[in-house]
């Protein structure tokens, strides 16, 4: 039987398919764009779309969270055959930040009846591409307002990595996975591994936090999530979350799942520099 896997062409998605063995179906809205190896079967599919997604053949799913049409989407692969479903979701539910995107997911999956899992990464390392790669790649500067904040980010091998585990083998099912990344860096100590990676010394901006934040809405990141990133503002909306004492945990899921440790900073760093050269 066939994995279908939604959001094919993302940081994660695509890795989920490379590292799937067997049948494995990447759907994209634009299959021609697509690069993967010749066994895959790429087909076109848009989760807007719920009656129009190949689920035929199918026996599990990794389903890309889309709130507007997620009951539509796994009330359709359910009907069609599909009895495992793994859902890329977001550590701010745990926290109970989110509401109203991945836990709506969640539960239309969890409702189904199927075999569920949960992946709950944290902070994506995929982030720093498009916050600090326009201006890296313009003058190897960094803008940001606290070069010495703390920041966990988690490298998407080790996402897609739990997926590839969960889709495959048994002993999953009815978990939620927190994959929060290694210990704790500050922007600076990020900075450095980058720079390391790409030969060159980095340097931050003197930026206030206003200012951080027209720039990053200037390259394109919508307003509502990059006042989250400069935590301004909630991960809904509004009034900023209150993290109190938050404590940057490194949860035990990913070596427990994949049996090795989280993927280092400097790892991500050295297997994105083509990401940030001028």
């Amino acid at each position: 039987m066939t994995v279908l896997v939604t959001g094919a062409t993302g940081h994660v998605g695509r890795l989920v398919v490379a590292g799937l063995t067997g049948p494995v179906r990447a759907m994209t809205r634009d299959p021609a764009q697509a690069r993967f190896a010749s066994h895959v079967d790429v087909v076109r599919g848009d989760l807007d779309d719920p009656d129009g997604i190949p689920f035929d053949g199918v026996d599990k799913l990794y389903l890309f969270a889309h709130p507007p049409t997620v009951r539509e989407v796994v009330d359709s692969a359910v009907r069609a055959g599909v009895r495992r479903i793994v859902t890329l979701s977001s550590g701010a539910v745990t926290h109970g930040y989110d509401t109203s995107h991945h836990l709506p997911v969640e539960q239309a999956v969890e409702a189904s009846g199927v075999e569920w899992t949960h992946l709950r990464p944290g902070e994506f390392a995929t982030n720093k591409i498009d916050l600090w790669g326009p201006s890296i790649r313009e003058n190897g500067t960094i803008v940001h307002p606290w070069p010495d904040g703390f920041g966990q980010p988690v490298h998407e091998a080790d996402i897609a990595d739990v997926a590839v585990r969960a889709l495959m083998e048994d002993g999953h099912a009815g978990r939620a996975y927190d994959l929060t990344g290694p210990p704790k860096l500050t922007q600076r100590d990020m900075a450095r591994a980058l720079g390391a990676a790409l030969g060159r010394e980095l340097t931050f901006q003197d930026v206030t936090a206003d200012q951080a934040l027209a720039y990053y809405v200037s390259v394109g990141w919508p307003e509502e999530i990059a006042r989250y990133v400069l935590g301004l503002g909630g991960y809904e909306g509004g009034e900023p979350d209150d993290f109190g004492d938050y404590e940057f945990v490194v949860s035990p899921d990913h070596e427990r799942v994949t049996g090795r440790p989280y993927r280092t900073f400097a790892q991500w760093a050295r297997d994105h520099v083509e990401d940030f050269r001028g």
